[in-house]
Parts: C-alpha cells; structure tokens; sequence
C-alpha cells in the first residue's frame, strides 16, 4: 500500500501539487492521468524517495519513506522507467536478476531462492524462452517485459512504471497493461503506471490517478467517469467517454 498525506510538490516557485491525498491498495491496478508537464513524473520519483516534497508525507507499507533506508526501500518498491532500455551484452536473465540486488549478498552472489525468484518471474511475464538471448535483438514491447520481470524478481509490494507503454503499438499497449492487471490480482501487487492512453486506464483500472494542477483526484474508475473530471481537463481536445460501450472518443475536427 502506498498512501500520499497532505502532499504538496513541486519545484522553484510552481507548485505541482498542493495538500492532496491518496491511497492506493494491494491488488489494484492503479492509472496516473494528466496533461503533459503536470507533474506525473515527478509524482512517481517522489513515491521512490527521488524528489523530496515542499510538505506532508508519502507513506509505503506503513511508514513514512523518509525514515526507509535504501535497503529497505528497495525491498518494498520497485520502478520501471519510459526510458527504452537495450543492454547489449547482458542476457535477459541477468537483466532480471539485477533485480535481487537488494538480497544479495555483499559480493552480489545469487542464491537459490534468488534464481527462483528470477525464473519465476520471466515465467509471470512469459519471457521463459528469451532468458539467453540479449535485448538488443528485442522488439520493444519485449524489452519491456524483461524490465517489468526485473520488477518482480525486485519483490517488491508496489510496483510503479513510468509510462510504459509509450514506444508500443495499440495491440502491444493493451497487451502489456493486461499484464499489469493479472499481476496486480494474482501477485497482489500495488502497481500504479502512469499514461496518456485514456482508453486503457478507464477499460481496465481498479482506480485512476488525475492530476488537475494542483489538485489530485483518486477514484474508483467508475466513480471516476460518472464525475466529469477527465471530460473538463480535456475538454480543449473534446473528449467524451462512453460509458456503454467503454471507450473514449475524441471529436475529430
């Protein structure tokens, strides 16, 4: 669970954010909505102890992430960035399990357990088959998967990815949020992912994320779409949302 309190963020004389709120459970798949520059990325590199709020608190798993070494941060949250990742000399097994650095130990040495870990999550993400091959030889839908199964093996409660879907085609951005949803419900994972595809976070998210400077709105996604948020912070692009059919159009001019 990770859980925003009286936050306000930003940085010089913008304020992002002002004293919002926000919980965000297990087992939720969790969308982050917003213009371009309004701070979706900054929000989730505050959630990760990476930019430091004007005020309030972030608390992860019960605890305020101010008082969590990184060790133990690393244990409890895990970060995948929109960044294209191509590792050229580095087999997508070990990419992964550069995400059971936190457990290892002082000489980086996988354990059994760590190697479980690994394999296991290559199989979450149906990567089994890839383990030897290297990722500069990837689609980028593929890359992203080895970077979300680096994630995993990181076991971490809450999972929060940067855009992921930005470098994919339609069918890859659906496929790969599908994924983010089965994880959340069969691993019970706190997974938040932030994205400008309006069609895939209202299909299939538990709850939506909407920043509106400086305010936050989180709602259930139905509860979300009956309150006429995302049509006005939208509007100069006339989008509507059609509830029967649960799609966004957008009027073409």
């Amino acid at each position: 669970m990770i859980e925003l309190k009286e936050l306000t963020l930003g940085y010089g004389q913008r304020t992002l954010l002002k004293t919002v709120n926000a919980r965000i459970t297990g087992g939720q798949l969790a969308a982050l909505l917003g213009r371009n520059g309004t701070g979706k990325s900054t929000l989730l590199r505050a959630m990760m102890g990476l930019e430091k709020p004007q005020s309030g608190e972030i608390i992860l798993q019960g605890k305020n992430i101010t008082s969590l070494k990184p060790e133990k941060l690393a244990r409890n949250i895990s970060f995948v960035t929109t960044d294209k990742v191509r590792i050229a000399n580095l087999r997508c097994k070990d990419v992964v399990a550069l995400g059971r650095a936190p457990y290892t130990n002082w000489i980086g040495q996988l354990q059994p357990e760590d190697q479980s870990r690994v394999d296991n999550a290559m199989r979450l993400v149906g990567m089994t088959d890839y383990a030897e091959k290297t990722m500069d030889k990837m689609s980028d839908g593929e890359c992203q998967r080895i970077m979300i199964a680096r994630a995993l093996a990181q076991d971490t409660p809450v999972i929060l990815l940067d855009e992921p879907t930005a470098f994919l085609d339609l069918p890859n951005r659906y496929e790969l949020c599908l994924l983010l949803k089965r994880l959340a419900q069969e691993e019970g994972k706190c997974i938040l992912f932030s994205t400008h595809d309006l069609d895939i976070a209202l299909s299939l998210c538990d709850s939506i994320m909407l920043i509106d400077n400086p305010q936050l709105y989180t709602l259930s996604t139905s509860e979300m779409i009956a309150s006429g948020h995302i049509e006005r912070l939208f509007r100069n692009e006339s989008i509507t949302f059609d509830a029967k059919e649960m799609r966004v159009r957008i009027k073409q001019e």
